[in-house]
């Protein structure tokens, strides 16, 4: 089940961003005292109480302002509000009850969604003053004093915030289906893909909503095996998308990508590769998807002998930090190689799932410490006592050594590498933990 979302929303200068700081345990976001300085959302990971969900900070919002800034940002919070499972309203108990707090909530109270008041900057312990009574007026239920710089009340906030969280409900999703989220910057045809296979391979095939996030699972059964595949689309489709529409994609890629076991990473032919195709392509390769990236209306770009190969090495390029991944070549409109992406579906995923023995990994080790030195420094020489496979989805590995900071990154890399080329792994990002072996005095091994 994909995890709830929780917007923190208020006018600007109301603390949203130290408390959202306070509450993901990390300086994320920017702070600083003048209105506006946060003008995208920014996410983080959040858990309270075993529940664990994400948490969006946004821009302050000014309803009624002209400024081209500030306009842009109270999209921002609007799109971050029609996400959200539950929103927290952030208010200042030093400025009291103002004008823009009254329209805010307003416009909260008009979308439907659980608010919770959070009112902040309340730094002493203790009864609250007699100002903090008319945070009542804003008609969004008991507020809570909080102090966001001190982190006192913040726990009674979170209390507040998990009430409304959806029950969690086994997803009638049965182990034999591969979930596949289908994702990529607007327009590239993410929705014509999904409309495509559902409609040339009808088997089983059903709509069904998903969650308050607008995606839309669709089930599909053929010759080639049974899978779920997660839509992202529900954006406009413009012939310019402007930027706090694009910037959302990321939001709703993220959250589609939590939910599959596969990301179909959609670029458009025409267009070539951009940097938001590297950011959505960096949440599934950050969160340990098995990767495919499917390079959509091939039919509309003009070719010759060599245009595939050529397209193909500047993608590897320009994917470098995910170069395990496949690259297909498809178009949604006309269908073509639809067959063969299924099965590079199927292949990823058997790839983000394989089990490698402890005796084969060990083996595939020492051949490869033969072949290339450990590196040394001042005279201490890294020794990897042995490795094991410690989970999957992704492969993730675990060596032991004498020494973290001998094991550079580079010689991770040759040792990831050394198991690639004898497993494959194609399609899948892996994972390798570096643990120091002690010994029997507590000291570490020489």
């Amino acid at each position: 089940m994909a995890r709830p979302v929780v917007a923190v929303v208020g006018r600007p200068n109301v603390g949203k961003s130290t408390l959202f700081n306070k509450l993901v345990g990390q300086r994320l976001s920017i702070v600083d005292d003048t209105p506006g300085v946060t003008r995208d959302r920014i996410y983080g990971d959040c858990e309270w109480l075993n529940h664990n969900f994400l948490l969006v900070d946004t821009g302050g919002i000014e309803p009624n302002s002209d400024d081209v800034i500030l306009s842009q940002m109270r999209r921002q919070a609007q799109l971050a509000i029609d996400s959200a499972d539950v929103i927290i309203l952030v208010t200042d108990m030093k400025s009291g009850v103002v004008a823009t707090d009254e329209e805010v909530a307003t416009m909260l109270r008009r979308s439907g969604k659980p608010v919770v008041l959070c009112v902040n900057k309340c730094d002493k312990i203790g009864e609250p003053p007699p100002e903090f009574y008319e945070f009542y007026n804003l008609c969004l239920g008991d507020p809570i004093q909080v102090s966001a710089v001190h982190g006192h009340g913040t726990g009674d906030l979170l209390d507040e915030v998990i009430k409304y969280f959806p029950q969690e409900q086994e997803e009638e999703q049965d182990d034999e289906y591969i979930r596949v989220a289908v994702i990529g910057k607007p327009n590239v045809g993410k929705s014509s893909l999904v409309n495509a296979i559902s409609g040339e391979e009808r088997a089983i095939v059903s709509d069904i909503a998903g969650t308050t996030r607008d995606a839309t699972d669709t089930y599909v059964e053929n010759d080639k095996g049974k899978f779920i595949f997660v839509d992202t689309a529900g954006i406009r489709r413009k012939s310019k998308v402007d930027e706090a529409i694009e910037k959302y994609s990321v939001l709703r890629a993220r959250m589609a990508v939590e939910r599959a076991s596969v990301c179909i990473i959609m670029i458009d032919a025409t267009e070539g590769f951009t940097e938001q195709d590297s950011k959505v392509a960096g949440i599934a390769h950050d969160l340990g998807k098995a990767c495919i990236i499917a390079v959509n209306k091939w039919d509309a770009v003009e070719k010759d002998g060599r245009t595939m190969d050529s397209y193909r090495k500047k993608l590897m390029k320009d994917f470098s930090f995910m170069s395990y991944a496949p690259i297909i070549f498809i178009s949604a409109k006309t269908g073509q190689r639809l067959d063969r992406l299924f099965e590079l579906i199927k292949y990823v995923d058997s790839q983000n799932a394989m089990r490698i023995s402890t005796g084969k990994l060990n083996d595939i080790l020492a051949e490869a410490t033969a072949r290339v030195q450990p590196p040394t420094d001042k005279g201490k020489r890294l020794k990897i006592y042995y490795m094991t496979q410690a989970s999957t989805r992704p492969p993730t590995f675990v060596c032991f050594v004498n020494n973290k900071e001998l094991f550079h990154y580079s010689y991770q890399r040759y040792i990831d590498n050394q198991i690639r080329e004898v497993f494959g792994l194609e399609g899948t990002p892996t994972r390798m933990v570096i643990r120091e072996r002690e010994t029997k005095r507590g000291k570490k091994s020489d």
